[in-house]
């Protein structure tokens, strides 16, 4: 009966021992584990360390990249901008020029016709100065008719503002005039009109037919 009592005890005995080697098993694996886990960080923060340089590297590398090609737009956009700036002034320059000229072709419409006219009343003077002091006579009765048509005709241009240039005895002026002959005066100064050879003409202003003139020397 004794003998029956005691083996029970030493089959539990055993199993402690058993359970407790498993522990002990299952712990070496947890440590080893932990420690495999903490050398993968260490190698995963070396690896970074490693790619930041290169990192940084590649980053100023686009920056200077990006500068220049900010740079680069810099300069064609002003370059852009100042050519746009020069057409536009000359666009205004031109439209300018335009409206002056229109102006002034509007101002002096019928410029043309009246320098056609001219000639004619040039004659129309040259025959009347044939006439002499008896009025009359046969020639002073018909160039009668030729005075009243050359007053008619003055009158017309004179209310177009067509005017006779009044330059007799005075200093020469190269942008009305032309000296065709020059002669010594007695008693006055050179380059003084002596003589009108054929009227100079302004039209509102403006002079559309140079005198011919003698001058003093």
């Amino acid at each position: 009966m004794e003998e029956n009592k005691n083996t029970p005890v030493q089959e539990e005995t055993i199993e402690v021992v058993e359970d407790v080697k498993v522990d002990e098993t299952s712990n070496d694996e947890s440590d080893s584990g932990e420690v495999k886990e903490t050398t993968g960080q260490e190698n995963s923060t070396e690896v970074n360390e490693e790619d930041t340089p290169k990192k940084e590297e590649k980053k100023g590398f686009f920056k200077k990249k990006d500068d220049a090609e900010v740079k680069k737009l810099k300069e064609e956009n002003d370059l852009l901008k100042d050519k746009f700036l020069r057409v536009n002034a000359e666009m205004q320059n031109m439209r300018r020029r335009m409206e002056e000229e229109k102006s002034n072709l509007l101002k002096y419409e019928g410029e043309e016709l009246i320098k056609r006219l001219l000639p004619i009343v040039d004659n129309f003077e040259r025959a009347i100065g044939m006439d002499d002091t008896n009025l009359e006579d046969e020639v002073s009765k018909f160039l009668s008719g030729f005075k009243m048509i050359y007053g008619n005709l003055n009158s017309t241009l004179q209310g177009y503002e067509v005017v006779a240039m009044d330059i007799l005895n005075k200093p020469f002026d190269p942008n009305t005039m032309e000296a065709v002959l020059a002669e010594e005066v007695e008693g006055m100064e050179p380059n003084i009109v002596v003589d009108v050879l054929q009227k100079g003409y302004t039209y509102k202003g403006k002079v559309i037919r140079h005198a011919m003139v003698k001058v003093s020397k």
